[in-house]
């Protein structure tokens, strides 16, 4: 099966942020953390790229730097809701055929990584794809904001079935603790009948329980399958991921 043939990439940017306000408005290395992203986004070359953000100073920052941005409602409950607005609005033909999800807090995220997302959907029974890397920190694999995947590789492979998500370590490492545990890495890929299938439905269960909204779709039926890259990118999430940002790309800010 061939992968998706005209897939678009957005990238969700909202200003509000509970421990880093404005963090995606952050200079690192003389340009704004989210085009950091939309720079790494554009050369992983998978289509166009256009960041949908809530706030008019995100969407000139990025217009600044050359690129393309729309403006989304505030209120949605997830990046997922923000860029299927997007998607209506700048596709209302339906042209493109999977969208990839691109979190606006990874500036320093490598386009490859970006390109890997797409490789699960090759097979056409798959929903939705994701990206995964080996647990190689002891002190992750218990930490809850570490989230894992429930996933096993055949060998050779590295693409594989995702069966849950946990905050705790799943599946059981086994008494030895040196079975593999994978960390999810929060970079999607929908086809675009499965995003408009997905913002559709309600919340579940689990995905309460557990506060991972990928459960919702796992809930419902949905098969989403990760790919093995051999890396986690770094999320800014807090003023010290900031200045490692700020260390990795060159001093800016």
């Amino acid at each position: 099966m061939a992968l998706p043939q005209s897939p678009i990439v957005l990238i969700p940017a909202r200003r509000a942020a509970t421990r880093l306000p404005d963090k995606v408005l952050a200079e690192i290395a003389g340009a704004p953390m989210i085009v950091q992203v939309w720079r790494r986004a554009i050369a992983a070359a998978l289509g166009p790229v256009v960041v949908a953000c809530d706030d008019r100073a995100i969407l000139e920052a990025v217009e600044a730097a050359g690129g393309r941005a729309v403006m989304t409602r505030p209120d949605h409950p997830s990046g997922s809701d923000r860029i299927f607005e997007a998607l209506q609005s700048l596709d209302p033909e339906g042209r493109h055929d999977a969208v990839v999800n691109v979190q606006g807090d990874l500036p320093t995220i490598e386009p490859e990584t970006i390109r890997r997302a797409l490789a699960p959907l090759a097979a056409p029974e798959v929903d939705i794809a994701t990206l995964v890397a080996e647990i190689s920190r002891a002190e992750e694999r218990g930490n809850p904001n570490v989230v894992k995947a429930a996933v096993a590789f055949p060998e050779g492979s590295r693409v594989a079935r995702a069966l849950y998500f946990s905050r705790s370590p799943v599946p059981w490492p086994g008494e030895a603790d040196t079975a593999p545990l994978y960390h999810h890495i929060g970079l999607y890929a929908y086809r675009r009948a499965a995003l408009e299938r997905f913002v559709a439905l309600p919340r579940a269960p689990l995905e309460s329980r557990e506060r991972l909204e990928q459960l919702r779709a796992l809930e419902a039926g949905m098969r989403i399958d990760a790919a093995l890259v051999d890396t986690v990118p770094l999320g800014v999430d807090t003023s010290a991921d900031l200045a490692r940002a700020r260390e990795i790309l060159g001093t800016g800010g």
